[in-house]
């Protein structure tokens, strides 16, 4: 089967990417100087463009890639998100993610969470293009069971986490938000990254205000990476 088709925008990121796109500042406290050095300033300035400075806005210097780290892939398939092809767009990402997981040499697990509950495509392993496949023939409708998608997570980062000890761990939760659910971020993980599939014409901020409060970093799916 050819590969799997690749977000416009996505570029390649380094295996770790708990150093690569570390924790944002939160609004509440200036950049310190420590923070400021690792800012990479051409690429913030261009993404902020004629905005006001926000954390959302910073782009880091990124650190060479660790191999062992763990990408865990939380994939909203409910209803709201087959409408205006939001799910056909997260399954590219997530296949792309997967696809950059497996050149890398790191680990990879891809969670769903939708109208059939939550379910384990494939559980923490060495990342392999044969699941690329597998996501391309997923459907979508129902329920947001996110709650209990975030438990399950985090009871596997911990697993990981007792077998590989210090690799890092980051999850990736593509949603477009449409949950009434507040849970908390699962602490085991490194880092979080909400990757944001709300309708942009109607957005009900939810991604957003998840990030803000778990100190996650938010991302549009167009965001590039490099």
């Amino acid at each position: 089967m050819g590969r799997a088709p690749v977000v416009p925008g996505l570029r390649r990121w380094p295996a770790h990417t708990a150093a690569l796109a570390p924790r944002l500042a939160s609004a509440e406290r200036p950049v310190q100087a420590e923070d400021a050095a690792r800012i990479h300033w051409p690429r913030t300035l261009v993404r902020k463009g004629p905005e006001r400075l926000r954390p959302e806005h910073l782009q880091r210097v990124r650190p060479p890639a660790e191999v062992g780290a763990l990408h865990l892939i939380a994939l909203d398939n409910s209803g709201s998100m087959r409408s205006a092809a939001r799910l056909a767009q997260a399954k590219a990402f997530a296949a792309s993610l997967v696809d950059d997981a497996a050149r890398a040499g790191t680990h990879a697990a891809l969670l769903l969470f939708g109208g059939q509950g939550v379910q384990w495509l494939q559980n923490a392993a060495p990342a392999r293009r044969a699941a690329i496949g597998r996501i391309g023939r997923l459907g979508g409708g129902g329920g947001t069971p996110l709650a209990e998608a975030l438990r399950q997570a985090q009871n596997e980062l911990q697993a990981f986490r007792r077998r590989h000890g210090a690799a890092p761990r980051t999850l990736w939760l593509l949603t477009d938000g449409r949950s009434l659910e507040r849970p908390a971020a699962p602490p085991a993980a490194d880092h979080v990254v909400i990757v944001d599939f709300d309708d942009p014409m109607r957005p009900l901020g939810r991604c957003r205000d998840w990030a803000r409060h778990w100190g996650a970093e938010w991302r549009r799916p167009l965001t590039t990476l490099d």
